[in-house]
């Protein structure tokens, strides 16, 4: 069974979020979304969501510093972190990485499997 939970989704592409809002809450999710790293990390600050999507590369902040600072901070670091990028390779510190494009299934799969584990660890 699915872990349902809060998803914040990161990418500085409106489509892109469009998509990546719409499969998650058609699996029964509650999603949040950012434009950029920065707004990512304000939007965490004013509530936890259980598992970030983000891309990486992207104006303002990007994805590698948005893992670094999340990951600096005590209140932050337990959150798993979904890449899901063109640039999935920089994503060396995410909890799981996808490559554009990717197949609904297999993203809701990562997801779903990052909110229990990510559940378990709390």
């Amino acid at each position: 069974m699915a872990s349902v939970g809060r998803i914040l989704v990161v990418d500085d592409e409106p489509d892109l979020r469009f998509l990546l809002r719409r499969i998650f809450t058609r699996a029964g999710h509650e999603v949040t979304e950012a434009g950029d790293g920065a707004a990512a990390l304000a939007s965490v600050y004013e509530a936890r969501p259980d598992l970030i999507v983000t891309d990486m590369t992207m104006p303002v902040m990007g994805g590698v510093e948005l893992i670094r600072r999340l990951h600096a901070d005590p209140t932050t670091a337990t959150i798993p972190i979904l890449a899901v990028s063109g640039d999935w390779q920089l994503a060396v510190d995410a909890d799981a990485t996808l490559a554009k494009p990717y197949q609904r299934a297999e993203l809701l799969s990562v997801a779903d499997d990052l909110l229990r584990k990510g559940r378990e660890g709390q």
